[in-house]
């Protein structure tokens, strides 16, 4: 008789929204790896197809701040094998970078309504379609700015606050239908993103890039480095299979140690 590997994701389907690039994309592949039948979302198609390629998967174009265009991606991905298994609710923006006095309230909007009402709508759909099929795993990608305030971040902190308790409520809600709701928090992770982040904060404190990445970064992580994209896909794997079957409405840090 031949063990199920609970580590597998063989036969189940996988939506990855903002899977064109970062965490996204390489969780994107780490699902692949596990044989999951893995479906990329994102608003730029370039990327996303050039992930997909790379794994057999597949391309659906989608800004999740766009109720419509969410609903009919998780139409289109439904249709691939009849189910969604599980969904990393992963798109999102660092937002403005700016203290709380002079932020600019568009742009404070704006990332509110990617990271926090997109996030939502795409909750909604896997809400209908898990709790219809009576499983599934969904997890929401928060921060460690999800558990405690970052100076000059108030919308990115807020959103990712916001996702904590979302996460808390929806598994309460869908554990009797017999599908997961966790979160994840990374802490600083490697990557575009994250240059862009400290170039900001460079010019808007008038300090060198890496003086401000070695004083608030690294130095204070107990291991003394970055997250890789690729740790934060592998505990994402986590969530997703049944090496957490009686986990829900937890969230973990992967974080090297900045406690």
């Amino acid at each position: 008789m031949t063990k199920t590997d609970p580590s597998r994701l063989d036969g189940k389907l996988a939506i990855v929204t903002g899977g064109g690039s970062g965490i996204g994309e390489a969780t994107a592949h780490v699902f692949a790896q596990a044989s999951a039948t893995v479906v990329v979302t994102g608003r730029r198609l370039e990327p996303l197809q050039a992930v997909a390629n790379t794994i057999g998967g597949h391309t659906i174009a989608c800004d999740v701040s766009d109720q419509d265009q969410v609903r009919a991606m998780f139409a289109q991905a439904v249709q691939i094998t009849g189910r969604i298994d599980v969904l990393l609710n992963n798109a999102g923006g660092p937002g403005p970078i700016a203290p709380v006095a002079e932020v600019d309230m568009a742009e404070w909007l704006t990332c509110m309504n990617i990271n926090l009402v997109g996030a939502m709508y795409c909750l909604q759909e896997a809400a209908k379609i898990m709790g219809a099929q009576k499983s599934g795993s969904i997890i929401n990608m928060s921060s460690l700015m999800g558990i405690q305030g970052y100076p000059m971040r108030s919308a990115y902190v807020a959103s990712k606050f916001a996702l904590i308790g979302i996460t808390e409520s929806m598994a309460r809600e869908l554990g009797p239908l017999g599908v997961r709701v966790n979160a994840l928090m990374p802490g600083a992770v490697s990557g575009e993103n994250m240059d862009r982040i400290l170039a900001k904060r460079a010019a808007a404190k008038g300090r060198p890039v890496e003086e401000i990445e070695r004083q608030n970064y690294t130095d204070v992580a107990a291991l003394k480095r970055w997250v890789t994209p690729e740790e934060v896909g592998r505990a994402a794997l986590y969530y997703a299979c049944d090496l957490s079957s009686s986990i829900t409405g937890d969230k973990m840090k992967v974080d090297c140690g900045r406690f």
